[in-house]
């Protein structure tokens, strides 16, 4: 028999007698130890005084809310999983519990089995030897930047949690490779990874492939099949270019997501079903939702906890650890030794926009590799796309006013110029060549600061 000090300790906060009783019941069946408290005062006193590998908490408590609790967790013990149990249908009081740290929510009256699920899980984290306290090793994403120093942090906290993520970012920037991080930081390591391109699945066989079917539910199923819930059961589903998901698809998909439960095409039977959800879209998902293109009651569910990754042009410093690495890799491929790399090169890309990102330089570097001679690269072996010039082929017809004109062409330099530079208007106005007072009378003229 197990010694009780080995035991996992958990402390349950609820002023309902029999809530308590139903979690401390549960909780020593699966061999965890538990304390109570009824209010946020008699919490704070015990996670004062001991270690605890868990904690639910009800909302509403007679001296104060759960969310107290919550946010003293994090600031105080924030290796500690602490999850708020909620009035059922009351999404607003969760996805404020998930902004504010909590690892997952449950609803009244609670459900043992996802009771289990979300502990299990919980503690899963908190025996991981290499649990997002370390995320050092084998970290696939690459550079030293403030921008890529400030993502690993926010990957390490988020990997934490059990919140729908919503990961924006431009093409190529690494979306999948950060949702692959998160995955592997988390309690769900174990379990499959499952990325879906939303965009590359015909409309008529989306409910197919998210769900799964039956056999002979339409002309070809020849045998059940499972769909991509059910293949990423315990892990981690990913949709990536989640606005290109058709309306119709989308109702689906919020009712999966509020039942946690599928129903596969032909049968009238629901299969509750275990993921956590990830997205990714390149487009401005809330200017979707403005348009119509993109339900808001999805677009709230999915964007309870935003994670921008940075553009390559906003984290220059990178660029050639980037080359290195790259280049390492594509050599070890193709069983050769990596080329040199000759500084103009480097030069060169270093002040390169890549529109694409990080994809486009593992292209730019992968034609470069194959076509450079004497094992080094040059300037003539990279191969850029040019830069748009201002007013090139320009429509003179589609011009009312000249000066209009040109004010949008400023003002886009002016924005792109502080983006580069992470809105540092010294380093933007040096950027442009033009003085600090200068860029200040023309911010000022086009409305760009206030």
């Amino acid at each position: 028999m197990e010694h009780p000090v080995n035991r996992p300790l958990a402390l349950i906060i609820d002023d309902e007698p029999d809530i308590l009783e139903l979690l401390d019941m549960t909780l020593g069946r699966m061999n965890i130890q538990t304390r109570s408290a009824t209010t946020v005062a008699q919490a704070l006193e015990l996670l004062a005084s001991q270690h605890f590998d868990l904690c639910l908490t009800d909302m509403r408590l007679p001296d104060g809310e759960g969310l107290t609790v919550v946010r003293h967790i994090q600031q105080h013990c924030p290796n500690t999983p602490v999850a708020m149990i909620t009035a059922y249908g009351s999404l607003d009081t969760a996805i404020s519990a998930l902004k504010s740290g909590a690892y997952d929510f449950v609803t009244k009256p609670v459900e043992l089995q996802r009771l289990r699920e979300l502990v299990n899980s919980a503690l899963r984290l908190t025996r991981r030897p290499d649990a997002p306290g370390n995320p050092e090793g084998d970290d696939p994403i690459l550079g030293i930047s403030p921008p890529i120093a400030q993502l690993r942090r926010q990957i390490a906290k988020l990997a934490r949690s059990e919140a729908p993520l919503y990961i924006s970012g431009e093409s190529g920037s690494g979306k999948e490779l950060v949702a692959r991080r998160i995955h592997e930081l988390g309690p769900r390591a174990g379990y499959p990874f499952v990325p879906v391109n939303c965009g590359a699945i015909p409309s008529e066989l989306m409910e197919s492939e998210f769900f799964g079917h039956r056999k002979e539910a339409f002309t070809g199923a020849v045998a059940d099949k499972p769909g991509l819930f059910q293949a990423a059961c315990g892990g981690t589903l990913f949709l990536d270019e989640v606005a290109d998901l058709p309306l119709a698809m989308q109702v689906k998909l919020l009712r999966a997501i509020q039942e946690k439960a599928v129903r596969p095409v032909g049968t009238q039977q629901e299969q509750p079903v275990n993921v956590r959800l990830l997205c990714a879209t390149h487009k401005d998902l809330a200017l979707e939702v403005a348009e119509g293109r993109f339900r808001q009651d999805l677009f709230y569910r999915l964007n309870v906890i935003e994670l921008r990754v940075p553009p390559l042009r906003e984290r220059r410093e990178d660029i050639p650890l980037m080359i290195h690495h790259i280049l390492q890799h594509l050599a070890e491929r193709a069983g050769l030794p990596p080329p040199r790399v000759h500084p103009d090169c480097t030069e060169l890309l270093s002040n390169y926009r890549f529109p694409g990102n990080v994809r486009e330089l593992e292209n730019i570097l992968e034609r470069a590799f194959t076509l450079c001679d004497n094992d080094e690269i040059t300037v003539n072996d990279i191969q850029l796309s040019p830069a748009p010039v201002p007013g090139d082929e320009t429509d003179l017809t589609q011009i009312d006013s000249l000066e209009d004109f040109l004010d949008d062409i400023e003002r886009k330099a002016l924005t792109q110029a502080l983006e580069e530079t992470r809105w540092n208007k010294t380093a933007a106005a040096r950027r442009l060549g033009l003085t600090f007072r200068s860029l200040r009378y023309r911010l000022k003229k086009l409305g760009l600061e206030d």
